[in-house]
């Protein structure tokens, strides 16, 4: 009868050992019993970027890369994204099932009358040079939070927890507006506690020189959907990033700021904009075949940028429907004149051979950056439109790791390549180099 278990030779040594799989894993602390001496710290894995090996176990986000499934709590994407609004799945993500309406009542009161930051962090954010970048802005200002509310350090505390969590999701699209605000040389503008979370946020950015600003009402669910498809994306880099952290038990404005500081960086939070600066060089549709012929190539290292993903290997689920709102989103702004050759570089791509058979599909974030665009966004916005969704998906998996029983404050092992113990060499010994 077969057995949940991996046998394991030792050809150094020829001793077998009998290693339980669970999950489909073993886990690699297993291997330690794999020596070739008492002296012998044991067997270890190498695994640079974490490619296959689970740091956690998780319940919130399940992705299948090859059949192209993201889910959140078992809901397909698209579902969501059609038939849902932001702080429903935000609800969702933190509690594991769909709220009735009475539950998100409750849940989008309690986020809408913490939009509000204190008046210092104002003055804090003044403090920035007038071209600080936006996400630069953002994540010291969340960092700053944690001085604000000291309770936050309480993370073993539910109620605490939830409090803080809700000053995180409701303080981000605030914060995100001031960085905008502020870069833009604009004075800021306060949360509208009568329009929604979206909402809110655009009047915010767009609002000047009135008391009110009327959000049209396709690019509010256009980016309410955008949120939804951006609201977790399982064990990304600056998921990562927030559990590691927040595997020391500091509190959650630390734990998130540091999914900031990786979602800051070119190859997470810019993907969008690469895609717009590779379109722009290409130029005219007329030169996509060009194009594409000098990727294929390799000649000038050009890339093929939006295409292909670490989890991915078809059709990024939110890639079908992040098009389908950018249509929407052109009817009412105008296509933006990158628009045709988005399409054209789809299309000959999508029946080319060398990238078929690479399994290099369009991601989430070809068309993003275009729907931003449309929508009066600078490209150093797009990494803070990321984070102010992202954030409660942040939140879930840290939570989620505070009350995993088994995490403990993360420590990987290193392999050592360095010298050998050696004596040290007196000043006036050394060799001059």
């Amino acid at each position: 009868m077969p057995k949940d278990t991996l046998t394991i030779t030792d050809n150094r040594t020829g001793k077998t050992y009998e290693v339980p799989v669970e999950n489909g894993c073993i886990r690699t602390n297993a291997l330690r019993q794999i020596k070739v001496g008492d002296d012998d710290f044991g067997l270890m894995g190498y695994d640079p970027a974490f490619l296959n090996t689970a740091n956690c176990k998780s319940a919130i986000t399940f992705i299948d890369g090859d059949k192209g499934i993201l889910e959140y709590r078992g809901y397909p994407i698209e579902q969501l994204a059609e038939k849902s609004s932001y702080l429903e799945v935000a609800y969702l993500l933190l509690n594991g099932e769909l709220p009735t309406p009475k539950e998100l009542e409750q849940f989008v009161h309690l986020v809408t009358h913490h939009t509000f930051v204190h008046e210092n962090v104002k003055s804090f954010m003044d403090g920035f040079r007038y071209d600080a970048h936006p996400m630069s802005m953002l994540g010291s200002t969340v960092a700053a939070l944690s001085s604000f509310y000291p309770d936050a350090k309480n993370t073993k505390d539910e109620l605490s927890r939830r409090i803080q969590i809700t000053r995180l999701i409701a303080k981000m699209p605030t914060l995100a507006a001031f960085s905008y605000r502020h870069t833009m040389g604009l004075p800021y503008i306060y949360p509208d506690n009568d329009l929604s979370y979206v909402a809110n946020f655009l009047a915010m950015v767009k609002r000047i020189g009135t008391t009110t600003y009327k959000v049209h009402p396709v690019l509010e669910r256009a980016l309410d959907v955008l949120f939804i498809l951006h609201a977790d994306h399982e064990q990304n880099c600056s998921t990562t990033s927030v559990r590691t952290v927040g595997s020391s038990e500091v509190d959650p404005y630390s734990a998130v700021t540091a999914g900031i500081g990786a979602l800051y960086g070119p190859l997470h939070g810019g993907a969008n904009e690469a895609v717009l600066r590779m379109l722009r060089e290409i130029g005219h549709v007329s030169k996509v075949p060009d194009f594409i012929k000098s990727v294929k190539s390799g000649e000038g290292e050009k890339k093929l940028m939006g295409f292909g993903h670490r989890v991915y290997k078809s059709y990024d689920p939110r890639a079908k429907v992040i098009k389908r709102v950018a249509d929407e989103v052109f009817e009412v702004t105008g296509k933006n004149p990158l628009l045709e050759l988005a399409v054209e570089l789809e299309r000959i791509a999508l029946q080319d051979e060398y990238f078929v058979k690479r399994k290099l599909y369009p991601n989430v974030d070809f068309y993003s950056g275009l729907i931003y665009e449309a929508m009066g966004f600078q490209a150093e916005m797009f990494p803070v439109l990321f984070a102010i969704p992202r954030t409660v998906g942040w939140c879930a998996q840290w939570e989620e790791m505070v009350l995993d029983s088994e995490q403990k404050i993360a420590r990987p092992r290193q392999i050592y390549t360095g010298q050998k113990r050696r004596d040290y060499v007196a000043m006036d010994k050394r060799a001059a180099k």
